[in-house]
């Protein structure tokens, strides 16, 4: 059993990355009760977070120091090295036992890595991939992945509750959360995938869209998160070509490359083939509408 055992009363929580994902998990840490310190490159989110009852650190060292879970949540391998490491990094401030949980969709072998490094020092990383997107997040209906032993598991227990109503999912041993979260990915965007063409074929039939999701939705192929998506496939050719709907649409397609990319790369060190997710990923530009015409 960690250091947590018997205090979850007095646990401190931290989070580092309040960007469209990490900010609405962050939210509900202060309101749960729990001493709560945020950090983010950007001033605004921290100021909304502090709003609600956190309170701010200057640098990831100095969040370390006044967290004993800390969730972290940043876009990629490289953000979350820069945040864990160096002289203002969480392993310079961090005390022994603290418990670090990666809810980044990276390569296992990142958090691997960056956990036996910690270890070293008595601290511990582990994964906790999410899935369920802001809408999720925001309503305590995340899906965590967790990678870890089973005492990290429990110590985190409280966090997890205070974020999500859903069942936490346990893949036993650190990387196997990002390995779940990465072969669910694959399900995700090919949904998309068949989600675009399905709606451009009821367009292009002149058939209402209206009409296929209740179809879809009358059949059970159409999920919830799905059923998001298209919605965003009903905007009008104007709102698309938006610079502020361009600007969501192509981060969004960035993440998706990205985590298409780190799941091909696993089917390859895996010995498997995925041509289906291949073709889809270089599809990403044209299935999120992106203004890129050497991409699509």
């Amino acid at each position: 059993m960690g250091r947590l055992e018997g205090r979850a009363s007095m646990i401190r929580t931290g989070f580092i990355g309040l960007g469209t994902q990490g900010k609405p998990i962050a939210a509900h840490l202060a309101p749960a009760g729990f001493e709560t310190t945020v950090y983010d490159i950007l001033d605004a989110p921290v100021k909304e977070l502090v709003r609600g009852g956190a309170e701010a650190a200057g640098s990831p060292r100095e969040l370390g120091t006044r967290a004993d879970i800390i969730g972290i949540c940043v876009p990629e391998d490289q953000h979350l090295q820069a945040v864990m490491r160096g002289e203002n990094g969480l392993l310079a401030g961090a005390a022994e036992g603290t418990l670090v949980l990666v809810h980044s969709t990276v390569q296992p072998e990142t958090v691997v890595t960056l956990a036996d490094e910690a270890s070293a020092k008595g601290i511990r990383v582990v994964d906790a991939c999410v899935s369920g997107g802001v809408r999720g997040a925001s309503s305590k209906q995340l899906t965590y992945m967790v990678g870890a032993r089973a005492e990290e598991l429990e110590d985190a227990q409280p966090y997890f509750a205070a974020t999500t109503e859903k069942e936490v999912l346990y893949a036993e041993g650190i990387g196997n959360g990002c390995r779940l979260k990465l072969a669910l990915n694959i399900i995700t965007f090919i949904e998309w995938a068949a989600a675009f063409e399905s709606v451009q074929l009821a367009f292009a039939s002149g058939l209402p869209v209206e009409l296929l999701e209740k179809a879809g939705l009358s059949n059970g192929q159409l999920t919830p998160m799905m059923l998001e998506f298209v919605q965003i496939l009903k905007w009008s050719a104007e709102q698309v070509r938006s610079e502020e709907s361009q600007t969501f649409l192509r981060e969004n397609m960035f993440l998706a490359e990205k985590d298409l990319t780190l799941a091909l790369a696993l089917g390859r060190k895996s010995q498997i083939s995925m041509p289906v997710a291949g073709l889809v990923a270089q599809q990403m530009a044209r299935i999120y509408q992106v203004e890129d015409e050497g991409r699509r």
